[in-house]
């Protein structure tokens, strides 16, 4: 299935202003609710609510859901960051906390 398709099944961000991605207590990313990332907002979103952090069992259902942009980021490494780190966290057996950021 299509990375488009997989979003429509995922929750709706219209709430979340950003997410902050946190390794102990050091901020390592953020991603917010702007163009070009708001599939990004929604699938760490959705891996949140499901895996309660970004696990590398997290990270591995993210890639799937990615589709066909998980293929695009392998064979070209930093074109999308977003899929970069879960790749990192799949191998890396790191986990992120994630700190919802919601509008006021």
């Amino acid at each position: 299935m299509a990375f488009a398709d997989n979003l429509k099944k995922m929750p709706g961000v219209a709430h979340l202003e950003a997410i902050r991605l946190l390794d102990g207590e050091e901020e390592v990313a953020v991603i917010e609710h702007k163009p070009g990332q708001v599939g990004s907002l929604a699938l760490y979103n959705h891996l949140a609510q499901t895996y309660g952090a970004i696990t590398p069992e997290a990270a591995r259902a993210g890639l799937e859901l990615y589709a066909e942009h998980t293929e695009d980021a392998r064979a070209s490494p930093g074109k999308h960051p977003n899929i970069d780190r879960l790749l990192a966290l799949a191998e890396g057996g790191r986990t992120l906390r994630v700190k919802h950021v919601f509008f006021a």
